[in-house]
């Protein structure tokens, strides 16, 4: 019999639930669980481990992250949360010990800050300032006890990102793609958009490309289907179902393996993406030193800054877009007709094949 995978929380929300508990441990006493404003709308009610004062002005609370059925090497971990009351009405949020800090570019963070992504950012300060006293401010320092040993089993030292883990998360939930029983959970995208007759779908490795998929397109939630890293084998059950028409809109972090033939995008399966660039901005005409570059970008964000910067960024993804979709012609069998869109975090499209310049975006 066939059950349900488990939604997991995310660090961010952990981090928000704790320094929400950690003030109100401070105005009234001890709190077993907090409930939490999320991006998507939904409020979550999560579990706090301890949660006490300290001071006159401070407290500490921590919860334990529940990633649910999802493979995570920061499952059970403890994420704590030391707030600090003050009269500057404003709202800070630092590392502590185990959260890392950011050291190359091209990331969400800047140089420099600490590795708390702008949606947990925001998850927190929602949070607290749900239960601050009227004029009151809070210092809020996020710590993960266990997160530099955690972050030794990340990529986070690819990314240039040290001294612990990083505070993640879209929506606070942690939907669970990285499993082998999740690649079958995915099959479901595919009959709801069938049922609803939609013939033209919209592949989208996560959240960003749903989200992005959305702006560019006004595309309905139903004719979307993420993929998570399994775009291979989602393409093929789009052939067996029959599909004859998808778009793939993503991220170029995501969708530049694709030129390189890897089907399965976790990082663990393989990688070329600074590979994939550096060539095709060669045959666009860059530079022996703009390649170096390139192959040396910490992430396809920075990349795409060193294109633009040498006005070769429209050029290398348009072919890239173009490769991508013979990629996955060849992969279908010629039974799929696609269009490839590849999109920076913003948004922005930084290049397509030429069956998506006939959508007019």
């Amino acid at each position: 019999m066939a059950r349900f995978l488990k939604y997991g929380i995310s660090t961010g929300a952990c981090a928000a639930a704790a320094s929400k508990a950690a003030i109100i441990a401070l105005l009234s006493g001890p709190v077993e669980r907090v409930v939490v404003p999320t991006p998507v709308g939904i409020r979550f009610e999560i579990p706090v481990k301890d949660s006490k004062k300290l001071e006159d002005d401070t407290a500490v609370a921590t919860v334990i992250k529940n990633a649910g059925d999802d493979i995570d090497v920061t499952n059970g971990i403890t994420i704590s949360a030391t707030v600090k009351l003050n009269d500057e009405g404003k709202i800070t949020i630092q590392r502590g010990a185990g959260v890392g800090v950011v050291t190359k570019h091209g990331l969400q963070v800047a140089v420099g800050e600490s590795a708390i992504n702008p949606v947990p950012k925001k998850m927190i300060m929602d949070a607290v300032a749900e239960v601050l006293p009227v004029g009151k401010g809070a210092e809020v320092v996020i710590s993960v006890p266990e997160g530099e040993k955690v972050a030794e089993k990340t990529q986070n030292y690819k990314l240039g990102i040290v001294g612990g883990i990083s505070i993640l998360g879209t929506t606070g939930l942690v939907k669970p793609l990285s499993m082998d029983a999740c690649r079958r959970s995915l099959i479901p995208q595919l009959d709801v958009a069938l049922a609803h007759g939609y013939t033209n779908l919209f592949f989208v490795p996560g959240n960003i490309g749903e989200r992005i998929a959305k702006q560019l397109f006004n595309v309905a939630d139903d004719q979307i289907v993420q993929t998570g890293d399994f775009v291979g084998y989602m393409l093929d059950k789009a052939v067996e179902k029959g599909v004859k028409e998808i778009v793939v809109v993503g991220h170029s972090g995501k969708l530049v393996k694709l030129a390189a033939g890897i089907f399965n995008t976790h990082h663990k399966m393989g990688d070329a993406r600074n590979e994939v660039i550096a060539a095709y901005a060669g045959a666009a005409g860059a530079s022996t030193q703009t390649i170096r570059q390139l192959l040396q970008a910490n992430t396809t964000e920075e990349a795409t800054e060193i294109l633009q910067k040498e006005g070769l960024q429209r050029a290398t993804y348009d072919n890239i877009a173009q490769k991508i979709n013979l990629r996955l012609v060849e992969r279908t069998k010629n039974k799929i007709h696609f269009s490839v869109v590849i999109v920076s975090m913003d948004g922005k499209i930084l290049g397509q094949d030429e069956n998506a310049r006939s959508l007019k975006l």
